[in-house]
């Protein structure tokens, strides 16, 4: 009997009951993502939640980062068959109003993290581009997104202290995605063995008191385009989205390294005047660090953890030198964005959001 209350409603995409996707890929996901921060290097607070129908798993974690130390929470259950039931142990999170405003919590626990917050959009939400690649044959990512900014009330609690969060100064953005991407313990790997592993990736949604820039660029090993995405999203609904024409992308890295130290956005919309974004990392998170996303072969998303549900916690220490040698991979920062040469709409120049980049394996712009 795989029925459950989502099918009394009127939305079926496929000849199946709801728990069932339409691809029995065993890598379908469905997915939450969370950012938070005050606008500054003091904290940045990740928290996801996922579904993978075809695994039968659900998981989810929170990473706050705060001076050296990174600390996770991570839960993991049987989906079992009513995917409108979105806790995952002490996490939940609730629809309040749709596209608009979620809540979000972690209940107390003892691993030293919980919280209550509650999200509310500053922009519409915003469908982004398919995000379609192909492998040595196979179809690696096949998925949609929508994305928005916005800014976050309630309060967290870490190690004791308790933080109180207002909107006028925490600010994030968020993420629904679902489709087809790596996922789970690792299959055989076959012809998958000669991927070079390129990733070059930067994803910028950066906001500002009275509008939103959304930029997004995916590249191969040649350094064609993937996927790119460039949009400015003003809050009032009724405006249309302006779209800014195709993004480009100068990183400064740290030497030696493919740290991003600052960077510049390039935009030229069609029928406007080109402009540029600079973009400044103050806070890096190791987003892939015990949450889930692939560096520990015992906890990755949609592992199955057992017929019981198990919650986790995990704490690194920046400082230690063991500890930082496991900080690689995709980083999650907290950015400072300011708009060059006087380019800003109605003088709101400086914004802050997320600045999340990989530049994974071989690329043009590593060529000596």
């Amino acid at each position: 009997m795989t029925l459950s209350p989502l099918d009394d409603y009127p939305i079926h995409q496929a000849p199946e009951v709801m728990r069932h996707v339409a691809t029995s890929d065993r890598n379908f996901y469905d997915r939450y993502y969370f950012n938070l921060h005050p606008c500054g290097d003091d904290l940045m607070m990740i928290i996801g939640m996922g579904q993978y129908p075809n695994l039968g798993v659900a998981d989810a974690y929170a990473l706050i980062r705060r001076g050296p130390l990174h600390k996770v929470v991570r839960a993991s259950r049987e989906l079992g068959l009513d995917r409108m039931d979105t806790t995952v142990g002490p996490f939940r999170v609730e629809v309040l109003e749709g596209l608009k405003r979620l809540r979000v919590t972690l209940d107390d626990n003892e691993h030293g993290l919980s919280f209550d917050l509650t999200w509310e959009g500053a922009v519409p939400a915003q469908l982004e581009p398919p995000h379609y690649q192909r492998w040595q044959e196979r179809v690696i990512f096949d998925s949609r997104r929508l994305a928005q900014t916005g800014r976050w009330s309630g309060h967290i609690v870490m190690d004791g202290e308790r933080i109180e969060v207002t909107p006028d100064h925490w600010w994030g953005s968020r993420d629904r995605s679902w489709g087809i991407r790596p996922v789970g313990e690792p299959e055989p790997p076959g012809i998958q063995v000669k991927n070079a592993g390129t990733f070059y990736w930067l994803y910028a949604p950066m906001q500002f008191d009275g509008h939103t820039v959304m930029a997004i660029i995916q590249e191969d090993e040649k350094g064609r385009r993937v996927l790119e995405e460039a949009v400015r999203v003003w809050p009032d609904a009724d405006r249309e989205p302006e779209y800014l024409g195709r993004p480009e992308y100068r990183p400064v890295y740290a030497e030696g390294t493919r740290d991003v130290v600052t960077a510049t956005l390039a935009f030229n919309p069609p029928g406007g005047k080109p402009f540029e974004i600079s973009a400044t990392p103050v806070l890096p998170v190791h987003m892939m660090l015990g949450t889930g996303y692939g560096l520990e072969p015992e906890w990755k998303h949609g592992m199955y953890q057992g017929s019981e549900p198990v919650v986790q916690g995990v704490v690194y220490d920046a400082r230690v030198p063991e500890d930082a040698a496991r900080m690689w991979g995709m980083i999650d920062a907290v950015a400072r964005f300011e708009y060059l040469d006087g380019a800003e709409p109605a003088g709101d120049g400086v914004g802050h959001g997320l600045f999340e980049y990989w530049a994974l394996g071989p690329h043009p712009s590593f060529d000596a």
